[in-house]
């Protein structure tokens, strides 16, 4: 026999003696050492028994990969590859200590795989552990136990908590992650995740040398170009720099240590972390980014900027314009754009020089890459420093950086919905405006005067019309003539602004049609009680026909109604700039003389109520359908909150506001109530509660104060509304709840959750778990605490996919019955409302 193959017998003897070994052993072992391996169909199991070590083979190919997955969970993930770029070809790979102490991967011809490669190692005498956070590590097997090597330093594709993404200025060392080649093979692809090691760091995504992604700098807290950061995600990175040992990290830390996680760089280069739910016992996956084309690096070009709610998604900055125009409308944006006017540094000295440069706000923005740092203190300090140095062409004072200025090409700009930050701009003096001041005070002496010349003909002709006998239409020919000659000259962003057909016609951010009275009264044959869908809080709503063929709901402000003047403007300036498919379309409006009008496209199946309440309809809807109205409620409430042009708050959404089409799709509907937060506002107060009995928040029932988070409750309660098929306050005169909220909240307690599930639809329930997570976001919602009701855009992400959820506390209102009755009214509980747009008000106080 020759030396080899004695060699080789001797392996598959060891080899048999140690499979034997291990077969017979009844713990799983999370340490190899001189006399322990790991075989190809065994595994190392790390304490508590969260992670294991073992061979696999991805989508049952005949490759053999050495990896390290959560234990006892569906491997969707493995989160480390030993031997990424060299697979084994078959199961005879074993794991070892290797003679000089390092880790060694072999197969049965003695090859080495895979090594941890050290390249001395002061003792041979070393073990390998897996540690409870899935850290393979090399160390000394003596009572120092000195880390020698560690898998968390050289990831493959995966961030685990404790894991860190940096890079070590002295050794040149840099963790990263690469992507794998594609879903089904683990080998490196062509994407890697870094830190850019700037003096404002950053991650980035890159695709060989082309940059395809970037974070935005980092605050302190979170990377300002992922504004959701603090709240929907990654709220486990925190910073580490020590700059004597020349080493700045991003490390990974899970905000609920419990729960098996992972943030990983895909194949396609996206980040996307997946969390396991145990109630489901699935993995829960999340795209962090991108979301969209804005989320790709330099999309629009230099100076342009990029929003993906817009059509085109790209445009130039304030004072620029497009490189190659024709380019431009091609869509074809990575040309940028060029400065339309040369600011003064860059004219020649003749230029006159009282005409200074200076500095427009953007709000909301993704800032620009390739900023430097500026030790100045102070955002005023920060902009003469800007404006003294010719080459800055912006600036920006960030909270937890401070002076940021760029003075190359601006870059990578985009417009957030919500968060970002603000960005000053440097351009001429000609693109600044200042006249405007001056223009703007001849413009409101010209306005002034007008009023009061046409005031004071109106009051002529009132007089004359006084003595022929007219006095009745007197003030109705007053406001018209007044207000509709001069109200262009008035800003109507405002809903107290007074409203006429010609302002409305002439706004130029509105393209709502007209409808003379005429029309509209042919096409709901005169307004006929045959007609008539329904009587809202300010006036009957009729089903109208024009003669196109359009059917469409007319909805008739009552003459008697103190009210409705107020609601009529402001739902007219807010829904005329919506669109979105789960909000109803506003086809046009009238005014005449008394008359004001709004007209809607008709929903042939009316209003949600009807259905839930109704018992003759009620039968009609199966889970399905109720599934796809609560998730379309909330895609809706999500757009007026974030993602719409105006940030809108609904205050009145109820069962009978949202109404349902030909599909039964949910649409939102009647925004009377509404109002607009602009810039960063969160909250306001109002003396005039508005609304609903049932479905307002305590804030702002008790204390008139109204946010996102008051809508949010409103959406709780109509979401236990749809799935009870009962009203919240149809429990009023219950001898033991006082409301829904409170019968939710006690079956909860009791795990009976499912007996809340109304029982006409219960046969149509594939899934219980979905009813329950339902039920579990809409107590979610009803808390009493604003703060801890979840936003629009997590209550859609947790409709939409499995992930765990927090335990809610107490539900508002469930015990405090004499201290809202103090404030508001009693409902008439015997009174069904079937309205088609319906609007109750309640006056507070």
């Amino acid at each position: 026999m020759t030396n080899s193959n004695k060699k080789l017998a001797v392996f598959l003897s060891t080899l048999q003696f140690i499979h034997i070994s291990l077969l017979l052993s009844c713990l799983a072992i999370d340490t190899i050492s001189k006399t322990q391996h790991v075989l190809d169909g065994q595994t190392m199991v790390s304490e508590g028994e969260v992670f294991e070590l073992g061979f696999f083979s991805p989508n049952e190919s005949h490759v053999r990969y050495l990896a390290i997955w959560y234990r006892g969970l569906p491997v969707e993930k493995v989160v480390w590859v030993a031997n990424r770029d060299n697979p084994l070809t078959d199961t005879s790979g074993v794991l070892v200590i290797g003679r000089d102490g390092n880790l060694v991967l072999i197969d049965d011809r003695f090859n080495t795989v895979w090594s941890t490669k050290l390249a001395s190692v002061a003792s041979n005498d070393t073990i390998a552990v897996l540690r409870a956070s899935g850290n393979l590590v090399l160390i000394e097997n003596n009572s120092n136990g000195s880390v020698l090597w560690e898998s968390f330093s050289h990831p493959s594709d995966t961030l685990l908590p404790g894991m860190k993404l940096g890079l070590n200025t002295k050794t040149g060392e840099s963790l990263f992650l690469t992507s794998c080649k594609s879903d089904k093979d683990p080998s490196p692809g062509n994407f890697v995740l870094v830190l850019e090691p700037r003096e404002l760091p950053e991650s980035v995504i890159l695709n060989g040398t082309i940059q395809c992604w970037r974070s935005g700098q980092w605050n302190g807290r979170s990377f300002i170009g992922l504004p959701g950061m603090n709240t929907d995600y990654l709220t486990g990175f925190n910073l580490v720099e020590d700059n004597q040992a020349g080493t700045i990290y991003f490390v990974y830390s899970l905000f609920n240590g419990s729960l098996p996680s992972v943030l990983f760089l895909s194949s396609l280069g996206a980040i996307i972390q997946k969390d396991w739910n145990a109630e489901t016992r699935e993995w829960v996956t999340q795209v962090i980014t991108p979301n969209g084309p804005c989320d790709i690096y330099g999309t629009c070009g230099s100076f342009g900027i990029c929003n993906d709610m817009n059509s085109p998604i790209c445009n130039c900055l304030s004072g620029y314009v497009p490189k190659s125009s024709e380019e431009w409308h091609r869509r074809n944006w990575t040309g940028g754009c060029i400065r339309r006017v040369e600011i003064q540094c860059e004219r020649n000295s003749s230029t006159d020089r009282s005409k200074s440069d200076g500095f427009i706000k953007l709000t909301g923005i993704k800032l620009p890459d390739f900023s430097d740092y500026s030790s100045v203190d102070g955002a005023i300090q920060c902009g003469d420093f800007c404006l003294k140095n010719c080459s800055c062409v912006a600036y920006a004072y960030v909270n937890g950086i401070g002076c940021m200025v760029w003075g190359g090409h601006l870059i990578d700009v985009r417009e957030f919905s919500n968060g970002g930050e603000d960005l000053h701009l440097r351009l001429a003096y000609s693109e600044l405006g200042e006249k405007r001041g001056i223009r703007g005070f001849i413009i409101i002496l010209i306005v002034i005067s007008t009023i009061l010349g046409l005031g004071i003909l109106a009051y002529i002709l009132c007089r004359v019309k006084t003595l022929l006998g007219g006095a009745r239409k007197c003030h109705s020919l007053i406001i018209h003539k007044v207000f509709s000659s001069t109200q262009r000259e008035i800003s109507t962003d405002s809903p107290q602004a007074f409203l006429s057909r010609d302002d409305v016609c002439q706004e130029e951010s509105s393209e709502l049609p007209y409808f003379n009275l005429e029309k509209i009264a042919a096409a709901t044959e005169n307004f006929s009680l045959a007609n008539k869908l329904g009587e809202g809080g300010f006036g009957p709503v009729y089903k109208g026909k024009l003669p196109s063929g359009q059917e469409l709901a007319v909805k008739r402000l009552s003459k008697s109604s103190g009210q409705g003047i107020e609601e009529f403007k402001n739902e007219v300036i807010l829904i005329s700039k919506l669109q979105h498919r789960n909000l109803v379309k506003l086809l046009g409006f009238c005014i005449e003389g008394e008359e004001k009008l709004l007209l809607y496209e008709f929903m042939p199946n009316r209003s949600l109520d009807a259905f839930l309440f109704g018992s003759s309809k009620k039968a009609i809807l199966n889970w399905d359908q109720i599934s796809n109205i609560i998730e379309g409620i909330a895609r809706g409430l999500l757009y007026l909150h974030r993602d719409s042009r105006l940030r809108i708050i609904h205050r009145d959404l109820k069962a009978s506001n949202i109404l349902l089409d030909e599909d039964m799709n949910p649409k939102i509907s009647d925004f009377g109530m509404a109002r607009i937060f602009r810039g960063n506002q969160t909250l306001a107060n109002t003396n005039r509660v508005v609304g609903t009995y049932g479905y307002m928040s305590p804030e702002y029932a008790m204390e008139g104060i109204f946010s996102e988070k008051s809508d949010v409750f409103s959406f709780g309660v109509l979401l236990l509304e749809i799935i009870s098929g009962k009203r919240n306050t149809g429990f009023y005169h219950h001898e033991i709840y006082r409301n829904l909220l409170g019968y939710a909240w006690d079956v909860w307690n009791k795990g009976k959750a499912l007996e809340l599930l109304d029982s006409e639809i219960a046969n149509s329930i594939s899934s219980p778990s979905q009813v329950l997570r339902c039920i579990h976001v809409g107590l979610l919602c009803v808390q009493e605490q604003p703060n801890d009701r979840p936003s629009m855009a997590t209550i859609v992400f947790i409709l939409c996919n499995d992930t765990t959820l927090p335990t809610p506390k107490q539900p508002a209102f469930i015990l405090e019955r004499s201290t809202i009755e103090s404030n508001l009214p009693l409902p008439d509980t015997s009174a069904c409302s079937i309205n088609y747009m319906s609007t109750t008000t309640v006056e507070g106080r």
